[in-house]
């Protein structure tokens, strides 16, 4: 019940505790002060308002701040725990064991030493001439002893294997390419030749490693209108070129030159067997998967007369690693053949890689010539 000190709203049934003087309840005594002054009400409820959002972005940086300080704390400890729990092992330097034995085989093919490459004609990127060409030449045989006698550093290496792999020549077997040559087929076969001659001279003197060179004809070196399988090395150039060569270094016994009949020559190393080629017999006409399919497909064919662990070819003027293969590069660089077959454009350059007895192939490296 309430008490005799209660009563009634003046404006409503609530009932008020204790006098009022105004006779009315809270609710309506609020009401009728805002009726009195609206802007102090507005003004009020903004002020609240003020308050509460700063209440609010003082409550979010408290968090922040509690959360940047568990951060720090943490980090704090990782970095207490690294300081206290240091503890080293002692790692010798270790040299080339002593029966460790490798074979480096470099990778030459495709310098196309009369072919004019204008700068602009197809890139700007590159260009080549005859004086390009031997100065190239020098490079690819100055990288690659470099190359080789790093790896000499911790591995006994006896021999290189010095795989010339055709297309020394571009040749005039295309009207197109007859108005690039910058020498005949007769003095341009001359001129490359005398360039692998140059190069072996250089290893013989400046190295004592032993020389063994498989020759393979390119397609470009053809005295033919098509390529011809067969009879291939009757119509060949670069056939010729290498038993010059054969018959000029006939007399160092440091050199063994390696002329095949056919289209294939193999080579035991260690007990790896590697099948060389000039690389014109793998069917590739600029697909997707680019070489990669057709290499495989052609190897697989082969690999059922007989097997190799390795095939090296050039032709397709790209420095590739298959697993099973390993393409060459070319030395005159981009030009319109490689623009014609979609290859991806790359610099100038060969291939090297290594043998290792034990381990099998265990580097591949390019040799760059620009």
């Amino acid at each position: 019940m309430a008490s005799a000190k209660d009563r009634k709203c003046a404006n409503c049934p609530n009932m008020i505790y204790r006098d009022s003087i105004t006779g009315l309840c809270k609710d309506c005594l609020a009401k009728t002060k805002s009726r009195i002054n609206p802007d102090a009400a507005a003004a009020s409820d903004r002020e609240r308002n003020r308050l509460a959002s700063e209440l609010s972005h003082v409550r979010g940086k408290y968090g922040a701040a509690l959360k940047q300080i568990e951060g720090l704390e943490r980090d704090l400890t990782i970095a207490d725990e690294l300081s206290v729990n240091i503890d080293t092992f002692d790692i010798t330097p270790r040299k080339g064991a002593s029966q460790s034995e490798g074979t480096v085989l470099w990778v030459a093919s495709d310098w196309h030493v009369e072919e004019r490459v204008k700068p602009g004609s197809i890139n700007e990127m590159n260009e080549h001439t005859l004086e390009i060409a031997k100065t190239r030449a020098g490079n690819f045989f100055q990288a690659g002893l470099r190359l080789t006698n790093l790896l000499k550093q911790d591995i006994a290496i006896d021999t290189v294997v010095l795989a010339l792999l055709g297309d020394f020549i571009s040749n005039d077997i295309h009207e197109e390419i007859a108005e690039v040559a910058m020498l005949e087929p007769m003095h341009a076969i001359v001129y490359a030749q005398n360039l692998i001659a140059s190069g072996i001279e250089f290893i013989l003197e400046h190295s004592d490693y032993k020389l063994v060179i498989p020759c393979h004809s390119g397609n470009h070196a053809r005295t033919t209108k098509t390529t011809r399988f067969a009879t291939e090395n009757g119509h060949s150039l670069e056939y010729l070129m290498y038993l010059h060569l054969a018959a000029y270094f006939r007399n160092e016994n440091r050199v063994t030159f390696i002329v095949p009949d056919g289209y294939h020559s193999y080579l035991k190393v260690y007990d790896q067997i590697i099948r060389f080629h000039h690389g014109h017999a793998i069917n590739y006409q600029g697909g997707i998967g680019g070489i990669f399919i057709p290499a495989f497909k052609a190897i697989s064919q082969w690999d059922k007369i007989k097997r190799a662990d390795l095939d090296v070819f050039g032709h397709f003027h790209q420095r590739k690693d298959g697993g099973k293969f390993i393409s060459n590069g070319c030395n005159i660089g981009f030009n319109a053949y490689a623009l014609s077959i979609k290859a991806d454009y790359e610099l100038p350059g060969q291939q090297l890689f290594m043998i290792d007895k034990k381990r099998g192939r265990t580097c591949t490296w390019p040799i760059l010539v620009k």
